[in-house]
């Protein structure tokens, strides 16, 4: 059984993470590259919201490519992990109980989160790092098991438990700068936006389904419905 949650999340997990890159490749990274362009003629650094230091990053071109590329494995295999775990919990065997887990895998570590802290190009402001981190979080486990209490049990107190609990994060509000400010066009950061809920909804999805036919074909009965 432990092999194959392994091999069916690690398959899965580098198709969509190879998708995802792609796209990123095509839609995404060319939106960031921009963004940069506005980030670098600026001379100094915007005097609102947090200052962060300068680290390494790759070169742009296959460096680039590649890091991206290999961050999404190593994260989608991850999560494949977590969904083929559930598959074997709950004894899940239908197709659309995959695409069903798969989006609820994006609207806990994505859709959720990105409500309040919305996907950021380079040179925008935003609130403290830390506290960033600390709301991303909550907010992500907070989802997740309100989600699990709204479709999992049946009784009325626990899916009303659980929707307190989606709604939790938002009432108390993501963490904001000052001054909202960014060095990139409107335009830019709409398009970017979009970009991000679209590609990101798309990998879950392709996660969700694939890591189940995988989880299913690799069954001993091998059933796939």
């Amino acid at each position: 059984m432990f092999n194959r949650i392994v091999l069916s999340a690690l398959l899965a997990g580098t198709v969509a993470a190879i998708l995802l890159s792609i796209i990123q490749v095509f839609w995404v990274t060319p939106m960031i590259l921009e963004a940069e362009t506005y980030e670098i003629s600026v001379p100094s650094s915007i005097n609102h919201g947090e200052v962060v230091d300068e680290a390494w990053e790759p070169e742009d071109g296959w460096e680039r490519t590649l890091s991206t590329a290999g961050s999404n494995i190593v994260i989608a295999f991850g999560f494949s992990l977590v969904l083929t775990g559930f598959y074997s919990l709950f004894k899940t065997s239908k197709l659309y109980q995959g695409l069903g887990w798969g989006a609820a895998g994006y609207v806990a570590f994505f859709a959720a989160p990105a409500l309040g802290l919305s996907p950021e190009l380079p040179g925008t402001v935003a609130a403290n790092l830390v506290d960033r981190q600390y709301w991303f979080l909550g907010t992500v486990f907070s989802t997740a098991l309100g989600l699990a209490l709204i479709f999992l049990p049946h009784q009325w107190f626990w899916r009303l438990l659980g929707i307190l609990l989606v709604l939790t994060p938002h009432l108390i509000g993501a963490p904001q700068p000052e001054v909202h400010e960014t060095l990139a066009p409107h335009a830019l950061v709409v398009d970017f936006i979009r970009a991000a809920w679209i590609s990101n909804a798309f990998f879950w999805l392709v996660l969700g389904t694939l890591s189940l036919i995988l989880f299913r074909f690799f069954s001993p009965t091998k059933e796939v419905a």
